[in-house]
């Protein structure tokens, strides 16, 4: 099974899923309807729609719960990502100009609170008191891994640990409840259920690592927004990281960063970054996190849905964008 057949075969449900997202944010104001749906109409992967759909045929499937989550945690998504193009003063995403690069950064502040004020009512139709907790839960700690990026913003102390816990708080968590979400909801066994949690977590690891490369290493068509947009911002990622404690350029790679002589020094960063090993060290620690997670999915029950996270796991190991 590949990611295209495993998309085919949840069309449907994605396409609900696409109508639930619009129907959450229609409303009679027609200027926070107009920036709400900016950023839905540039589309998206919907991954973590994606696990939910999936992880939940490993219980009962009850339709209409799973398709609630996976709106919710596509809202809580979509929220971030607004807050993060105001935090990362970003004027394109996806190709198409930010909420803040549109109308400006009040107007995206106050959107993205109103997805997110959306998310949480979307949810209270769940009555399951365990899926209100893990969910109040992955904010409180997405919220500190947001905080923890903007402290670490041009920062070349930062290390390897650190960027792990920080990339598991701003991305791998919610990969990881989609996942666990999506077979509580339907009533999949317990053992199953943190399954599914640990696989999404070594998912989403691998997925945010994935991102950071692509961000060097990706041209402007495929990423939908600048080649280095996050070393511009200050944002030290893995790749980066790697240089400064590896590359024989190192201590010019530092002086800029530490000087925020970036944006005229783009072509020489990224030329550093791409040749100076921090690219395959990546991608070989996004490999062993992949590998750990379909270790965890020889554990999950031989049914259909395990292909489709195996699907899931390739795509991310060779997309490129």
């Amino acid at each position: 099974m590949t990611i295209s057949d495993l998309y085919r075969s949840l069309a449907a449900e994605l396409n609900e899923v696409e109508d639930g997202l619009e129907e959450s944010i229609d409303l009679e104001i027609p200027l926070l309807y107009e920036t709400s749906t900016h950023l839905l109409k540039a589309g998206g992967k919907r991954i973590r729609p994606l696990f939910v759909l999936v992880s939940g045929q490993f219980g009962d499937f009850r339709k209409e719960e799973l398709i609630t989550v996976a709106i919710t945690l596509e809202l809580i998504h979509m929220a971030t990502l607004v807050h993060d193009d105001v935090i990362d003063d970003a004027a394109t995403r996806r190709g198409r100009e930010t909420v803040k690069a549109k109308w400006d950064n009040k107007i995206a502040v106050y959107t993205g609170d109103y997805i997110f004020a959306k998310a949480l009512m979307r949810i209270t139709e769940i009555p399951d008191e365990r899926v209100q907790k893990i969910l109040s839960h992955a904010i409180m700690e997405m919220s500190i891994g947001e905080i923890e990026q903007l402290h670490d913003f041009y920062r070349i102390q930062v290390g390897l640990r650190h960027y792990l816990r920080r990339i598991k708080r701003k991305t791998a968590l919610l990969i990881s409840i989609s996942a666990a979400l999506g077979g509580l909801v339907s009533g999949a066994p317990q053992d199953v259920v943190h399954l599914l949690r640990r696989f999404g977590y070594y998912v989403g690891m691998a997925f945010q690592i994935t991102d950071d490369i692509l961000d060097f290493v990706g041209t402007e068509a495929e990423l939908g927004k600048p080649a280095g947009s996050d070393i511009r911002q200050g944002n030290i990622t893995l790749p980066t990281i790697y240089s400064l404690k590896s590359s024989p350029e190192r201590e010019r790679l530092s002086h800029w960063i530490e000087a925020q002589e970036l944006e005229e020094r783009m072509a020489d960063i990224l030329t550093l970054i791409r040749e100076g090993g921090g690219i395959e060290y990546s991608r070989n620690l996004a490999k062993r996190y992949l590998e750990k997670a379909r270790g965890v999915l020889e554990k999950l029950p031989s049914i259909p849905a395990r292909e489709g996270l195996h699907a899931i796991a390739d795509f991310i190991e060779k997309r490129k964008y």
